[in-house]
C-alpha cells in the first residue's frame, strides 16, 4: 500500500496560495511530470503532489515560508530539494512538493582564488568545463560526474576515485546559501571562536541554531567523537564529530548541512575550494584471480601513496563486454573503434582465465616521466602478481588514451545495468559500504556467500583504497519472490558490515534504503543526538520527510517500485 500523499484539490489550491505569494516560477501538476518525479536513480516510487520550479533564492524562501504556515493545516506537506535526480538512496524524491533546482539554478560564477561558485542545478561535468579552464579541480566527484548536478554532490557528501587522495566533497566546500525553516537565506561558512559568539550574541533566529547545534557538540563531545565511523569515509547520519573542532577552536555548520539530504534547509549556492589539475596520469591494471591475495596487495599498494585505487568484478568486465554496441551511442564510431581495438589485448588475456577482479591503480603529476617512475615502481613491487601498466602520454585525450577503457567501464556500469539487462532492473540496496582494507580478504568471500545464498546477480565494483564498494543486484523486483529477498539479504549483509566496523554509507548516503539503519549504525544515544539536530533546524519536519532521523523500514519497504 503507498501511503496518502497531499490530495490533487489540495495541490490546485497551492498553486494558486503561492503564485498569490508572489512566486515567480513554475508549478508543474500534470500528471507527465508527477510521474517523472516520482523517480530517481534508486528502487523506490514516491508520486509528488506538485513540482515546484523556483526562479531565484526569493522563490525558495517562498515556498518554505508557505509550508511553514500551512503544516498546522496540512501536516502531510513537505519540500523535497532535487537537482538531476540520479540519487541511488531514493532522497530526491517524495509524495508533496518537489522543489526543481535543475531548470533555473544553473549559474556558475567565474572561477576566482582558486574558488568556484555554483548554484545547484550546474552539471558537474559543465563545472569542471570551466575549472580546467584554470587547470583547476574539484577533485571529490563521483562515479556518475556526466549525470549529476551540484546540489546531489552537497546534499550526499559525494566522493569518488579521487577520494583516496583528497577526501570527500565536505572537505572542500567553503560556503554555502541555505534557507532555512524560517523562509530566510543565510549565508553558511566556518567561524573561528570570536565570531561564533558575535553570531550567537545576535539573539536571533540564525543566533538560535548556532547557539543550541554549539551547546549539544560541547555537551555530548566525548560521545559525539566515539560515534564518528572508524572508515576513510562516511555518509550515514549526521556529521556531528566535524562541526566543533577543539583543538582549533572552529565552529563549521557546512560539515552538518553536506551530506544532510536537503533535511535542514535548502541550499541555494555553494563555493568550493579547487585544487590544480595535475596534467599527466598513469594505470597500472591487475586481473586478480586470488581473491585472497587481496589484503596483501592493497597494503603494498597504499605505501605507494596512489591518487587512485579503483576494482571491478569479473560481472562488471563481462557485462562491458556483452554489451559493447551500447558504447557506440555514448562515444561515437571512432572513439568506440578506438575501444574496441584496445579492449582486444584484454580479451585474450581472459582466454588464460577469467579474473575475480580488475584492479586500477593510477598516479598522477607534473610530468609524463614523474608518472612513468611512480608506475614502474609499484608495477616492480607487484611483480609476483603480474601487473601490467599502461601510460596515458602526453598527446593523448582522456577518451583515446590506453587507460580509458577500464574507467568507461568503471564509470559506465550502473548505465548499463540500468538500461541493457533486460529482465532484470538494478536494485541499489547494497550498494555503498565501506569496510577498512585490512579486513577484506576475510569480508568479501563472506558477502559473496550471502550473494550466493539469496541468488543474487549482483556486480561488485569500488574504491579499493579505502574499502568503498558498490554492490547493486539486478532483480525482477515485480516478482514477489524476488522482493522477499531485499529485507533479509540487506540485513545479513548490513550486519556483515557492522562486524567489521565498517560504514553502511560512504558516499551515496541514507535515503529511503539506509536511513531505518542509523541506530545500528550509531547507537540509539547518538541517534538521539542526530534527532535533536533535525528538531533544531526543522522543528516542523518541513525537509524531505522519512530520510534520515524519521526514516523508516516500512515506509521505505511500502514505497519500492511495483513496475519498470
Amino acid at each position: 500500500m503507498r501511503s496518502k500523499s497531499v490530495g490533487q484539490t489540495e495541490s490546485l489550491d497551492s498553486k494558486k496560495e503561492l503564485l498569490a505569494l508572489g512566486f515567480e516560477g513554475e508549478l508543474d501538476d500534470s500528471s507527465e511530470t508527477r510521474d517523472e518525479f516520482s523517480h530517481d536513480a534508486s528502487m523506490f516510487e514516491v508520486r509528488p503532489t506538485i513540482v515546484a520550479r523556483p526562479k531565484h533564492s526569493q522563490d525558495v524562501q517562498r515556498l518554505v515560508r508557505f509550508v511553514a504556515a500551512q503544516k498546522k493545516h496540512h501536516p502531510s506537506l513537505s519540500l523535497t530539494g532535487r537537482s538531476a535526480g540520479t540519487d541511488m538512496a531514493g532522497g530526491a524524491i517524495n509524495d508533496s512538493i518537489i522543489v526543481d533546482f535543475a531548470t533555473h539554478f544553473t549559474a556558475m560564477q567565474p572561477v576566482k582564488d582558486l574558488h568556484a561558485t555554483t548554484e545547484p542545478g550546474v552539471f558537474y561535468r559543465d563545472f569542471e568545463h570551466e575549472t580546467l579552464k584554470h587547470n583547476l579541480l574539484m577533485p571529490s566527484y563521483p562515479a556518475s560526474r556526466e549525470l549529476c548536478q551540484m546540489g546531489g554532490i552537497v546534499a550526499n557528501n559525494s566522493g569518488g576515485e579521487k577520494s583516496l587522495e583528497y577526501g570527500k566533497v565536505a572537505n572542500f566546500v567553503t560556503q554555502l546559501k541555505v534557507v532555512f525553516a524560517d523562509g530566510k537565506e543565510y549565508i553558511v561558512k566556518p567561524l573561528n571562536k570570536k565570531q561564533l559568539e558575535q553570531k550567537i550574541n545576535k539573539n536571533d533566529y540564525e543566533a538560535n541554531l548556532y547557539k543550541q547545534v554549539y551547546e549539544l557538540c560541547l555537551r555530548h563531545e566525548e560521545m559525539i567523537m566515539q560515534a564518528k565511523p572508524k572508515v576513510s569515509k562516511n555518509s550515514m547520519g549526521y556529521s556531528l564529530w566535524d562541526v566543533w573542532n577543539p583543538q582549533t577552536e572552529t565552529f563549521d555548520l557546512t560539515k552538518l548541512i553536506v551530506g544532510s539530504e536537503g533535511t535542514l534547509g535548502l541550499v541555494t549556492e555553494a563555493t568550493f575550494r579547487l585544487v590544480p589539475a595535475r596534467p599527466h596520469s598513469g594505470l597500472l591494471v591487475l586481473f586478480l584471480k586470488d581473491v585472497g591475495k587481496l589484503g596483501e596487495l592493497v597494503n603494498t599498494v597504499l605505501t605507494h601513496k596512489p591518487a587512485t585505487f579503483e576494482g571491478f568484478d569479473e560481472t562488471t568486465l563481462l557485462l562491458s563486454i556483452k554489451f559493447m554496441p551500447y558504447f557506440l551511442k555514448m562515444l561515437g564510431f571512432k572513439k568506440f573503434f578506438h575501444l574496441v581495438v584496445s579492449l582486444l589485448p584484454d580479451a585474450l588475456q581472459l582466454l588464460h582465465g577469467q579474473p575475480k577482479m580488475v584492479l586500477m591503480v593510477e598516479f598522477d603529476g607534473q610530468t609524463e616521466d614523474e608518472v612513468r617512475e611512480k608506475v614502474r615502481a609499484l608495477h616492480k613491487s607487484l611483480s609476483k602478481h603480474k601487473a601490467r601498466y599502461e601510460i596515458n602520454g602526453y598527446e593523448e585525450t582522456p577518451t583515446e588514451g590506453k587507460s580509458e577503457k577500464f574507467w568507461i567501464m568503471r564509470r559506465y556500469a550502473f548505465q548499463i545495468l540500468r538500461k541493457k539487462v533486460k529482465d532484470k532492473h538494478t536494485a541499489p540496496y547494497i550498494d555503498d559500504f565501506v569496510v577498512a582494507p585490512e579486513h577484506l580478504p576475510k569480508f568479501l568471500p563472506q558477502l559473496r556467500r550471502i550473494i550466493k545464498k539469496y541468488k543474487l546477480f549482483a556486480t561488485i565494483q569500488g574504491h579499493i583504497g579505502d574499502g568503498n564498494f558498490h554492490v547493486i543486484p539486478l532483480m525482477r523486483i515485480e516478482d514477489d519472490r524476488e522482493r522477499r529477498k531485499i529485507a533479509p539479504s540487506q540485513r545479513e549483509v548490513n550486519n556483515l558490515v557492522l562486524k567489521y566496523g565498517g560504514s553502511l554509507s560512504g558516499e551515496h548516503n541514507d535515503g529511503l534504503v539506509r536511513g531505518p539503519w542509523l541506530e545500528a549504525q550509531f547507537g540509539k544515544s547518538v541517534l538521539g543526538l542526530m534527532k535533536e539536530i533535525k528538531t533544531i533546524f526543522d522543528p516542523e519536519n518541513i525537509f524531505n520527510p522519512h530520510k534520515k532521523t524519521d526514516a523508516t523500514w516500512e515506509y521505505s519497504y511500502s514505497h519500492i517500485r511495483e513496475h519498470f
